[in-house]
């Protein structure tokens, strides 16, 4: 599937159940991150949008699995986002039960192609992202590192991270990570082959 510039993408549906999710047989990309780490910012850069992902401005409040259908070719799903530490219990209980449903009830799981796991580049990955790494390869599902906010970062911390998160795709058997940037688009054309490389 030839994917490089998306034109049509629309909120499918805001899934706060496993039940609520699409039972269309799309292919799926899945994104991953804690709250804060720009996924609205890097889905809205990828698909040319300023808005359709919105980015809250209380990082881990809502959550809800969001389901973008892109060109009615494909569902760009964004989990909610984790390691919110002020998070209350029962929020962080129902971000476990509806990121496990995503993975184990999707009733298209076996169409999840990739998920497009984030880390914020200047902090490198936090306890609950090397968690989530663990969760996902668990589940056998191709992923990809992708380091976030690369414009906000010197020369040489720079260096340091891509020295950090290469070392980590390579010790979770990862393909080669994405350094992306929403401001300067730094690897949106790449994220956006290495996508569409993943369809077929």
């Amino acid at each position: 599937m030839v994917f490089n510039n998306p034109t049509r993408a629309e909120l499918r549906i805001t899934a706060g159940l496993a039940s609520q999710f699409p039972r269309d047989p799309l292919p799926q990309i899945a994104f991953s991150g804690r709250s804060n780490v720009g996924k609205s910012s890097l889905i809205n850069s990828l698909l040319g949008r300023n808005s359709l992902a919105r980015v809250s401005s209380v990082p881990g409040k809502t959550v809800t699995v969001n389901f973008y259908e892109i060109d009615r070719k494909l569902f760009f799903v964004d989990l909610p986002g984790y390691g919110f530490a002020n998070r209350p219990k029962e929020s962080q209980r129902v971000w476990q039960s509806l990121t496990d449903g995503y993975f184990t009830r999707n009733p298209n799981g076996d169409l999840l192609r990739l998920v497009v796991q984030l880390v914020d580049s200047r902090i490198g990955a936090t306890k609950d992202d090397l968690m989530m790494i663990d969760w996902i390869r668990s589940r056998g599902v191709p992923f990809v590192l992708v380091a976030t906010k690369t414009d906000k970062l010197n020369k040489t911390e720079r260096a340091e991270s891509e020295r950090m998160i290469r070392s980590l795709a390579e010790e979770s058997g990862a393909p080669d990570p994405v350094f992306f940037s929403s401001k300067t688009k730094e690897g949106k054309n790449e994220l956006l082959s290495l996508i569409g490389s993943t369809l077929g």
